[in-house]
């Protein structure tokens, strides 16, 4: 991507996190998905899913505004989910949309970032630029204990159980060996393997998809064991 054409601005995630309508739609989201039975999609979530986003594209060495442009699109890639869990990503791109126009984003950033947040989920979405591949690996990644609201309930949920059931989960980039690896420490007391390939493959092959994208390979490593 020539991003040496593309316009920016100054609008930094700082500006997003002290967005009153943004924050308002995080913590609503999380509460009605809450009520449905889902787990935790909250500030928690959209900060660390922020988070690695960027560092994502920092450790590959993109253009300092695109990883800014990916740390913003992480913060409100769930916010749809206020209006239904049904096409969230398409509802938040919408959202956004609007609101980075008012905060001064200009056309190019508006577009980098709505097209990642419409694209972030795996039943439709693709990796259509950086900021799409790199919030895609980030959203996909956190898997973790943390996320589970409802402890009581992990034996008749397989998602609860699953993520209950990692107790340790992170994301490397080795930008030499172009290899990008999500490590996970799963407690098999709590959930085999077996059951995170079962709720979890089609996110692991969008994965593959978004770090071949970045021109780098996906590797899942469970328990210190390579399984892809």
């Amino acid at each position: 991507m020539n991003t040496t054409e593309l316009k920016f601005s100054n609008v930094m995630l700082e500006d997003v996190k002290a967005n009153e309508t943004v924050n308002s739609f995080i913590q609503a989201a999380n509460d009605y998905l809450g009520a449905i039975g889902y787990t935790e999609h909250g500030y928690r979530h959209v900060s660390l899913v922020s988070s690695v986003a960027e560092s994502i594209l920092a450790s590959l060495d993109y253009p300092k505004r695109l990883q800014e442009l990916a740390a913003i699109a992480g913060y409100v890639h769930d916010i749809g989910n206020v209006i239904n869990r049904q096409d969230h990503g398409q509802s938040a791109a919408l959202m956004a949309m609007h609101i980075l126009k008012q905060m001064g984003c200009t056309p190019d950033e508006v577009s980098l970032i709505v097209s990642a947040v419409g694209n972030h989920e795996e039943e439709i979405g693709d990796p259509v630029n950086p900021v799409a591949a790199a919030l895609i690996i980030a959203d996909k990644s956190d898997v973790h204990k943390t996320r589970v609201r409802n402890k009581n309930i992990i034996a008749a949920d397989i998602h609860d159980r699953v993520n209950f059931a990692v107790d340790r989960s992170f994301l490397k980039v080795n930008k030499e060996k172009k290899i990008i690896s999500l490590n996970l420490n799963i407690d098999t007391k709590v959930a085999q393997v077996i059951e995170y390939f079962e709720i979890f493959m089609s996110r692991m092959d969008m994965c593959r998809r978004a770090a071949k994208f970045l021109d780098c390979k996906f590797e899942l490593i469970i328990n210190e064991r390579k399984l892809l």
